[in-house]
């Protein structure tokens, strides 16, 4: 049953999409709302909705300080527990929830969850696609674009939602229960939030926690995942371990084929992990393998994500812009059938990239670095390829194509996140992309 919040004195932290969905939801539940936000107001979009709605706002450095005690405060995802925000919450003792959990809270349907490093959002738009596609109205939302708590809100005729979970969002939980819970992988990543990959580790496992033995759960068959209740199916590209594997170019459930990786859109060994994980979510909804594998087979990958930009002069340009960590490079370069000229780089979030040195030696010829890392990757890798760290994104996409001969590829796959040069990993990669067609044709 969902909790009473009329004249409940509640406080939403962070007036991002997500803040302003919490806030509209509470405004309306007859909540006494206050958006609070460390950025200058002016810097804030959509506060006069809100206002009209009777949500009171309050930015800047006030928000940081104000003495208000609430009823309840409800994170966005965004807000790390470090801010001077956070801080004067928890030094006030206020229960916290997050958004998630506050949408779950209005949730009237099961719902699945799909959490993991690197392939959440591809993963989500697979099962939705192969929901939809089968008779089973869903909507993929949560870290995806669409925040949970407006798409509670729109689903009366859903019969499940997909939902894309980050750890920052299970920091938070408290009752969000998924019926499938999806773990695709795990790999070191936003070490500038975590104190440790443990902490992050941890963070991400809370997707089990309120699971019961009725429930699935979805795991890649390479994880060793302490005290799951729900029954387990597990997949693995790599190994014959788990209930769905690779073999000869199919994926196999249970060693018998099911789905011929060369009917798919999606390419790599890192892809054919997501299309199992939507296959064993269908399979635990009770669908075949006969209604899931022509949707999946139909589905193409969003923009930055081993996206073919151009061929010029025979040198295939790849942007993967979305490899906002080092698993995710790793994974592109994997996949990648021809000699690599890699331009990476960005905002130092706390990890090494040695670990990766030796798969550099094999893949890539030239790497060209950028943004505040780029001076750490080429020490890391020194003694794997030759490093330049160039001034811009520009700059590298030119030296790249003075560099690239034809049968090479140049890959974009930054390995880090965008936030010290650019707004997001898609801004960086539009920006990449319109370089990219701004080339000639034959060198200068």
């Amino acid at each position: 049953m969902k909790p009473d919040y009329k004249n409940k004195n509640v406080a939403v932290l962070g007036a991002g999409r997500s803040g302003k969905a919490a806030a509209h939801l509470l405004a309306q539940e007859g909540a006494k709302v206050t958006l609070l936000d460390s950025a200058p107001e002016e810097k804030l979009s959509g506060m006069e909705r809100l206002r009209e709605e009777g949500v009171y706002i309050l930015a800047g450095p006030l928000a940081d300080e104000d003495p208000t005690v609430y009823d309840l405060g409800v994170y966005s995802p965004g807000i790390d527990p470090e801010l001077a925000l956070a801080k004067n919450f928890s030094r006030k003792n206020i229960p916290i929830i997050g958004e998630l959990e506050l949408g779950y809270q209005f949730c009237a349907m099961p719902v699945i969850g799909i959490t993991g490093t690197n392939g959440k959002t591809t993963t989500t738009e697979l099962i939705s696609q192969m929901l939809n596609a089968c008779g089973q109205r869903t909507m993929a939302c949560g870290n995806i674009g669409k925040p949970l708590v407006e798409a509670a809100r729109e689903s009366q005729d859903l019969a499940v939602l997909t939902v894309e979970v980050s750890s920052f969002q299970l920091e938070t939980i408290r009752d969000f229960h998924p019926e499938i819970a999806v773990w695709l992988n795990f790999a070191p990543d936003h070490l500038d939030r975590y104190h440790s990959i443990r902490e992050y580790r941890q963070a991400k496992l809370r997707i089990f926690e309120n699971q019961l033995p009725g429930d699935t759960a979805v795991i890649n068959a390479a994880e060793d995942l302490p005290g799951v209740k729900a029954r387990l199916t597990t997949f693995s590209a790599w190994t014959n371990d788990g209930d769905y594997s690779l073999g000869e170019g199919w994926i196999l459930y249970r060693q018998e084929r099911v789905l011929n990786l060369a009917d798919a859109q999606l390419r790599g060994p890192h892809n054919a992990e997501n299309m199992m994980a939507a296959l064993a979510v269908g399979r635990a909804r009770g669908l075949s393998f006969e209604q899931m594998v022509p949707p999946l087979c139909a589905y193409r990958a969003q923009l930055h994500r081993l996206e073919l930009i151009r061929t010029i002069g025979g040198v295939d340009y790849i942007n993967d812009s979305k490899a906002t960590n080092l698993d995710a490079l790793e994974k592109a370069l994997l996949s990648a059938t021809k000699p690599v000229v890699l331009i990476a780089g960005g905002k130092d979030k706390g990890f090494a990239f040695n670990s990766i040195a030796p798969l550099i030696g094999r893949k890539v010829r030239r790497a060209l670095l950028i943004g505040e890392i780029a001076p750490r990757i080429a020490q890391d890798w020194r003694d794997a390829t030759e490093c330049e760290v160039l001034s811009s994104l520009g700059a590298a996409v030119e030296r790249a194509q003075a560099l690239a001969h034809p049968g090479e590829t140049v890959l974009f796959s930054p390995g880090t996140s965008s936030f010290d040069m650019f707004k997001s990993y898609a801004d960086r990669g539009d920006q990449f992309r319109a370089l990219v067609c701004g080339l000639p044709e034959t060198q200068p």
